[in-house]
């Protein structure tokens, strides 16, 4: 994966092309317009992007849909917005923990807790990533191809630093580091599917419980030869 120089705060964020403008100015046109995103991220996260209307959008907010349009060009501007939030920060958080000094185990397992540290604030777009991403990528034209550069962007920054823990000698050469790093992404995604806030973990809690099985796995013992 790309570790160029680049920290979080700077970092080149996820470009999608036909949307409108943030608003720029802040005050209380923006706070509106953040909480329109928030309360439609909820609405895509629990009946689906495809499947929630405009105007049941404006009704969770207590608005004409035609006043959703003064913020919105489009349901897909919403989407577009609730998933660049999460990919812009997931990516700027997994850049600055490249930037930083230490050996591949020590990065991974960063990267490892950022993963989960999204789980709550990011549920619902992590959710619609999981459920939507067939739909919005089967649409026309290439509005949706930053969800695969940003896809492949961090694979190649997981891939890497799992190659380089091999060749450091820290991981098991005999493991493929493609492999390794999708079944990794999964754990981590799948989990916004069953926590909630307030168990007996927290997400730091339970990536640390995550980086252990990863690292050290839940035998005993000398690793058995036995492959049956």
């Amino acid at each position: 994966m790309n570790t160029r120089k680049n920290s979080g705060a700077t970092a080149t964020p996820v470009k999608r092309p036909g949307t409108t403008k943030r608003a720029a100015s802040s005050g209380p046109a923006s706070e509106r317009r953040d909480h329109l995103v928030k309360l439609a991220a909820e609405l895509f996260a629990r009946k689906g992007f495809q499947a929630t209307t405009v105007r049941e959008i404006a009704e969770e907010a207590g608005i004409l849909s035609g006043s959703l349009y003064h913020h919105f060009d489009s349901k897909e501007t919403i989407v577009d917005e609730v998933l660049t939030t999460f990919l812009d920060d997931l990516v700027g958080r997994y850049r600055v923990a490249l930037e930083q000094d230490g050996d591949p185990r020590m990065i991974l397992s960063e990267m490892v807790r950022i993963g989960f540290s999204t789980l709550e604030p990011h549920r619902a777009a992590i959710t619609v990533m999981q459920n939507d991403w067939s739909y919005l990528r089967s649409l026309p034209g290439d509005r949706f191809d930053y969800l695969v550069r940003a896809e492949d962007e961090v694979e190649r920054m997981w891939v890497e630093q799992i190659k380089l823990g091999q060749a450091a000698g820290q991981l098991r050469a005999d493991v493929d580091p493609k492999l390794t790093y999708r079944m990794i992404r999964d754990t981590i995604w799948v989990a916004v599917r069953w926590f909630r806030p307030g168990g007996r973990l927290n997400t730091a809690g339970l990536a640390e419980h995550y980086i252990t099985v990863l690292f050290d796995g839940v035998a005993t013992g000398e690793r058995s030869s036995h492959r049956g």
